[in-house]
């Protein structure tokens, strides 16, 4: 569904407390495009980058992310030390730390948040990150029934000692990622699935949840409460929520909107034009473009028919012909520029390798093979790529396809209940590690969405993981990466990520160029004041 400017969605059962209708107001200090609703703000549930967002804003784990580097720095832990050959972090944490609502938050939230994340019953896709823990993957996985046995011991009210089976030197990095983040056990144990939805829900973070209106608005207030709330640089804050890039890009230039993130959010016909203009700006960025394949269906069983797809993909043309903003084709999955890793090469554009597979594998020139089944979600590039791979496979394999968009919600359904037979897909990495990409592919990763599972893929992962000689550890997971890419083929990598963004710089402070693309929104403010309009919004309170 579009945003619709002048018109305001009904008040939902779900928003927090707030005014509905017309009414001349104060602007928000600060208004963002932040791309497609959010399925959650419950950071243990949240899978998708504008969910993140949001989250990151109202709760706030260990450490947080510095906003000119991405890198992590001290959150509700003041500092940290790390002893026992790596594998004992020491964390204090800051005293006397509140919920936005004034009452105290303890070191018992924080361990809560983390179990909570661990539960088999919560579900939680990224319980993983967790692993590196001691025992938590034994109790994420049902195998450990008493918490207690979990690396994670409360020394003294501020002081907090997490266990690792191995060295993690990125833990930090984990620590700051928002499935982390500390949640109030209060409303989540009352209300359970429906905490969200209660008014005044106690926050961590730099803002409060003012108000959630589905398909117009998420508004941010600043929290009083916050540990560094005189940092904090806007005081509300609004995220618009559209995945149409002509609607996002009319918002901004009729300067509605102060932010566009996201390089979807540009028309791809115009990304060029885009490229001329100062406040349009280009990072490179820890992501990649891939394909997953459901490998539990028949024919993608058969890695030859697999590889056959790949190798039939000429990437350069992708990246030439449709990206258009700098993005490097990719045959590996994990992006270059990880201090100390050399990602493989994975397969290359060579349709006649492609055909012959096809032959070994039954299918010559494609004969007897059903249509794929091409899931992704709605928008113009993903279409556009979808209609070139199409071209691809049938010139090169006389292979149909059939192409089915989704919006945002039913399309990761149908990825996670693996209902498709090739899926659009990406992933931006958490840490600064090959670890954040390959982990997804592990038998047992609820992100990994394509049902492989590879015995010797998992004892390299873990294998990299209890290797102490940082050369050996990285050599353990580019094999894996090889048979991930090169042998396997669950997935196919199709181009590294950049990050485009939109904002004029002379009016909007706070935004900083990094890697990881990480801009938090309470660093970020307008340089001049915003003027009083009539808008059917909801009453800055």
């Amino acid at each position: 569904m579009r945003l619709r400017i002048g018109s305001l969605a009904p008040c939902l059962a779900l928003t927090v407390l707030t005014a509905c209708g017309s009414l001349t107001v104060p602007p928000a200090d600060l208004v963002i495009v932040n791309g497609k609703e959010p399925e959650s703000l419950d950071p243990a549930i949240i899978s998708g980058q504008a969910d993140g967002r949001v989250v990151s804003s109202l709760f706030e784990g260990l450490t947080r992310y510095n906003a000119r580097t991405g890198n992590p720095e001290p959150g509700l832990a003041t500092e940290w030390s790390v002893s026992d050959g790596g594998k004992e972090y020491r964390f204090r944490i800051r005293e006397n730390l509140s919920w936005s609502d004034g009452s105290p938050l303890t070191i018992q939230d924080i361990v809560y948040s983390w179990r909570r994340v661990l539960e088999p019953a919560t579900v939680c896709e990224y319980a993983g990150i967790l692993y590196s823990v001691h025992n938590a993957r034994a109790y994420h996985h049902g195998q450990l029934k008493d918490f207690r046995k979990v690396g994670l011991r409360i020394v003294s009210p501020n002081e907090l000692v997490v266990t690792l089976n191995h060295p993690t030197p990125f833990f930090p990095e984990i620590c700051a990622f928002p499935v982390l983040a500390t949640v109030p056990r209060q409303p989540i144990e009352q209300h359970g699935d429906r905490w969200l939805l209660q008014p005044g829900i106690p926050t961590s973070g730099a803002f409060t949840l003012r108000s959630w209106r589905l398909n117009d608005r998420i508004r941010l207030r600043k929290n009083p409460h916050y540990w560094d709330q005189e940092n904090t640089r806007s005081e509300v804050v609004d995220l618009l929520p559209t995945s149409d890039p002509g609607v996002a890009l009319n918002l901004y230039e009729t300067e509605v909107v102060d932010i566009i993130w996201d390089k979807e959010l540009i028309p791809a016909e115009l990304v060029r034009t885009f490229l001329q203009r100062a406040d349009f700006h280009v990072t490179d960025n820890l992501g990649v473009f891939f394909l997953r394949i459901n490998t539990t269906q028949a024919p993608f069983h058969d890695r030859r028919v697999r590889q056959a797809l790949a190798l039939a993909i000429d990437r350069e043309r992708i990246v030439n012909k449709i990206t258009g903003a700098g993005e490097r084709s990719a045959t590996s999955l994990v992006p270059p520029g990880i201090p100390g890793y050399a990602p493989p090469q994975g397969l290359g554009h060579d349709p006649e390798r492609a055909r012959e597979l096809l032959r070994l594998a039954g299918f010559p020139g494609g004969e007897g093979l059903q249509p794929i089944d091409y899931l992704y979600n709605s928008s113009r590039l993903n279409e556009k790529i979808a209609i070139e791979i199409q071209s691809m496979w049938q010139n090169q394999l006389g292979i149909k396809t059939e192409l089915r968009p989704l919006e945002w919600k039913s399309y990761l359904k149908d990825q996670r209940e693996l209902r498709y037979g090739v899926s659009r897909s990406s992933w931006m990495g958490d840490y600064l590690d090959p670890l954040t990409f390959l982990d997804v592919f592990g038998s047992h990763n609820g992100n990994n969405r394509t049902g492989w599972r590879n015995s010797t893929y998992d004892s390299l992962l873990a294998q990299a993981e209890r290797n102490n000689d940082a050369t050996g550890r990285m050599a353990r997971l580019r094999q894996a990466e090889t048979l991930l890419v090169s042998e396997e083929i669950p997935i196919i990598p199709l181009y590294f990520n950049i990050a485009m963004e939109g904002y004029r710089s002379d009016r909007v402070k706070g935004i900083w160029p990094n890697f990881r693309a990480e801009h938090p929104v309470r660093a970020i403010y307008r340089s001049e004041p915003a003027s009083e309009t009539t808008a059917p919004t909801p009453a800055r309170q």
